[in-house]
């Protein structure tokens, strides 16, 4: 039976000095990782698939790499609020965990519209950028049906005029943001266009990296020149 530690020392024989400068530059922090690969990581995470206790002492151990996989694992719909919350606030300085990780996760559990909500009002940027990414993961999966279509409007103008003095995080989230609602939420895909044309180039530091931030506007007239406006996912996880 796979254990805490076993996990611990496969990650560490995967991990690559290569790799470890790429999620560096990516913000991770570099004393806090094996640097393995998201393919590695994904095989890693079948040998393991359902095991919810190790899930989570992977996350607690703080390894960078243990918790990424540990969001791969975990069944966010079995964890409690406080755990959920836990996640959040353990995730700060690391980027790829707060914006994915814990959202693949908290859009899984029956409270993840009222965690969304509650952490996108945060004055902690790692807090508010991971509501705003398990917000855009309910747009992408849940029907239209179920959505508050009246807040996500609001949330929307509420972008158009803070999104270029938030925190850096929070503006790119802030823009992928508008780009999942005129992607997935079809009565509301015209209203996006106009903040996107409103709020145009948003401006982020993405380090030394060779990330850029989309434009709104081109990243939704594509989806809908694709004819995919409105097309639901099963899954944020990848």
């Amino acid at each position: 039976m796979p254990t805490l530690e076993s996990i611990l020392e496969e990650l560490k024989s995967k991990g690559s000095e290569k790799t470890r400068i790429i999620y560096a530059r990516h913000g991770m922090p570099i004393d806090r990782m094996f640097g393995v690969s998201v393919a590695d990581e994904k095989i890693i995470a079948k040998t393991i698939k359902g095991q919810q206790a190790l899930a989570l002492e992977l996350y607690a151990s703080g390894n960078f790499d243990a918790m990424y996989l540990a969001g791969m694992v975990a069944d966010g719909a079995k964890m409690t609020r406080a755990e959920l919350e836990s996640w959040a606030e353990g995730a700060k300085g690391m980027p790829m965990i707060y914006e994915h990780t814990v959202a693949w996760v908290t859009v899984e559990h029956p409270e993840a519209h009222e965690l969304a909500r509650q952490w996108i009002q945060s004055d902690q940027e790692h807090i508010a950028s991971a509501g705003w990414a398990t917000y855009m993961g309910l747009l992408a999966t849940k029907p239209d049906s179920n959505l508050d279509l009246d807040e996500i409007g609001r949330m929307l103008e509420t972008i158009a005029n803070t999104i270029h003095t938030a925190d850096n995080r929070v503006k790119s989230k802030m823009n992928s943001f508008v780009i999942s609602v005129g992607s997935y939420v079809k009565p509301l895909s015209e209203k996006a266009k106009a903040v996107a044309q409103q709020i145009g180039a948003v401006s982020v530091d993405v380090g030394n990296t060779a990330c850029k931030v989309p434009l709104a506007t081109e990243y939704i007239a594509k989806v809908e020149s694709a004819n995919k406006v409105g097309q639901k996912r099963k899954t944020i996880r990848c």
